[in-house]
């Protein structure tokens, strides 16, 4: 018999940490090459008709609103047409709300009497789309007068990313984990940072957050319940927005179950594939599991909305539409109208972590782009409904 000498290898941690230290270097020259100068992420400008478009006004009201100085032009003007910036856009409703003889009108949020709204997207399938859903809603919403704050509930960080904020890349400030941990939390307000997305907040995620996992095991006790302190930190600063949105991680643990306690309505994204449904199947049934036991617990969960939201949606793919015609036989009205297409457009945008709201229409095959914003258009719009049936206004 051959005796053969075994190959000397690394450590298993010796090599974890190897790769992860050479992915990270990799991972912070990319970024920093891609968010350069200085790692500021910047928004499109908007034509004029899509900035009236945004408005709900026509082209010829814009044009007289700016011979008569009712609002200022725009810094922006090529070739004699007028381009907006999404701060204009947004300074123009403040302008034109107060001329407006029709209250809301340019900006439909929150009146008095009405909640917050508090919207969380759970599902713990990765690639359920969560992430990418969350930031369309969160620049939907943005984009149409409302004040938006995202809170990202997954260490991973991916919606902060999208935000414009890489922890990737020595980002060290305050995260939500300050704002919920047991030790002395911070001010929900000191963990709330802008974004370069005008009407939106953003309460970020590292890490460090899956440190709650660990220390809600530890201390979560009848006199501080770790399924309070997400509602407890946005009590903190509610009267500031007129929507939350959290993006949940891949996983039904305490980050989870505490923005389920917290939340006003609940969103399930869903990609048409058996293996997701059944996937969705087990969590919801774990979920409920869970909410029975913290509801024992002194939680008072009470939804307005509880809806799944088809994602990844190929209307020319047979199996994929079979399966949506079943969740929409079963479930009815609790599966929501719209659809996120599965779409090149969208994909590419994820890829460069942006939403579909930030590309330029021309940079890409129109009718893609068409598609797809209409998609996404639409998901706002039957979202934006539910908020206002929410507050009674339907």
């Amino acid at each position: 018999m051959i005796s053969v000498t075994p190959i000397e290898t690394e450590k298993p941690s010796e090599l974890a940490r190897d790769i992860s230290e050479r992915l990270n270097a990799a991972i912070r020259e990319h970024l920093l090459s891609a968010f350069a100068p200085n790692n500021i992420k910047t928004l499109r400008s908007f034509p004029a008709l899509e900035a009236a478009d945004l408005l709900g006004v026509s082209g010829q009201f814009m044009r007289k609103v700016h011979s008569e100085g009712t609002i200022p032009e725009p810094k922006e003007i090529r070739n004699g047409r007028r381009y907006y910036s999404a701060q204009e856009i947004w300074d123009a409703r403040q302008v034109l709300e107060q001329s407006s003889r029709t209250k809301g009108r340019y900006l439909p949020g929150r009146r008095e009497g009405e909640k917050l709204q508090i919207w969380q997207l759970m599902n713990f399938k990765g690639g359920s789309s969560k992430s990418t859903s969350t930031i369309h809603l969160a620049h939907y919403f943005a984009l149409h007068g409302y004040r938006v704050l995202a809170i990202d509930l997954d260490p991973q960080g991916s919606l902060t990313s999208m935000c414009g904020i890489n922890p990737e890349i020595e980002f060290d400030g305050l995260t939500i984990y300050d704002a919920i941990r047991y030790d002395t939390p911070a001010p929900m307000a000191d963990v709330i940072m802008p974004t370069y997305f005008p009407g939106i907040s953003l309460a970020p995620s590292r890490l460090l957050l899956s440190e709650f996992e660990t220390e809600s095991a530890v201390h979560s006790n009848p006199d501080q319940p770790f399924f309070l302190r997400i509602g407890e930190a946005l009590a903190q600063v509610e009267d500031q927005y007129d929507i939350v949105l959290m993006d949940s991680p891949p996983q039904l643990g305490f980050l989870t179950i505490a923005g389920m306690a917290a939340a006003t309505s609940l969103i399930v994204p869903l990609t048409p594939s058996m293996l997701d449904v059944s996937s969705t199947a087990q969590f919801l049934e774990l979920a409920g599991a869970y909410m029975g036991v913290i509801e024992e617990a002194g939680a008072q969960l009470q939804y307005d909305h509880f809806k799944f939201l088809i994602t990844r949606d190929e209307p020319t793919d047979v199996p994929s539409q079979q399966l949506t015609s079943f969740m929409r036989a079963l479930f009815q009205d609790r599966v929501m109208t719209a659809t996120a297409l599965k779409s090149t457009a969208i994909s590419d945008a994820t890829m460069l972590k942006q939403s579909i709201y930030e590309v330029v229409r021309s940079e890409m095959t129109r009718s893609t782009y068409d598609r797809a914003k209409e998609s996404m258009d639409a998901v706002g719009r039957e979202v934006e409904a539910m908020v206002h049936d929410a507050w009674g206004r339907n």
